[in-house]
């Protein structure tokens, strides 16, 4: 049985998912200024190969938040027009729960959060 939510609950949810992904992209900031700082003061090749190997994640998880925006964008503006056709009674009215979008982003979180870890294990040995 799937699970069912209110608009307003769907749109709640869609706001908490867009305020976490700005959160991440500012984090993605701040770990990109890290690895500048790291790549400036050490020029080892082992250095400069991790210093690639984070910008080059940095890279896919700023592509993943876009997709993820997208997503959740498209996700709202598809149940708002729904709800728009028949406005009646919208805050009794049951939509089937995001389980995929939920699911995209709870991924995206654990990735992220793996790759902050590694990272803060890099910058540990070498600042």
């Amino acid at each position: 049985m799937e699970t069912t939510k209110t608009i307003y609950q769907l749109h709640e949810d869609h706001k908490t998912w867009l305020n976490k992904l700005a959160f991440y992209t500012d984090e993605i900031q701040i770990m990109q200024n890290r690895i500048s700082e790291i790549a400036k003061k050490n020029t080892s090749k082992e250095v400069r190969s991790f210093v690639e190997h984070f910008q080059n994640q940095l890279i896919v998880q700023k592509e993943q938040i876009d997709i993820l925006k997208h997503e959740v964008n498209s996700h709202e503006r598809s149940i708002e027009e729904k709800a728009n056709k028949k406005a009646v009674a919208n805050e009794r009215k049951k939509f089937v729960d995001h389980s995929m979008q939920r699911s995209s982003v709870e991924s995206f979180e654990k990735i992220f959060n793996d790759l902050r870890k590694e990272l803060a294990q890099f910058l540990s040995k070498w600042m």
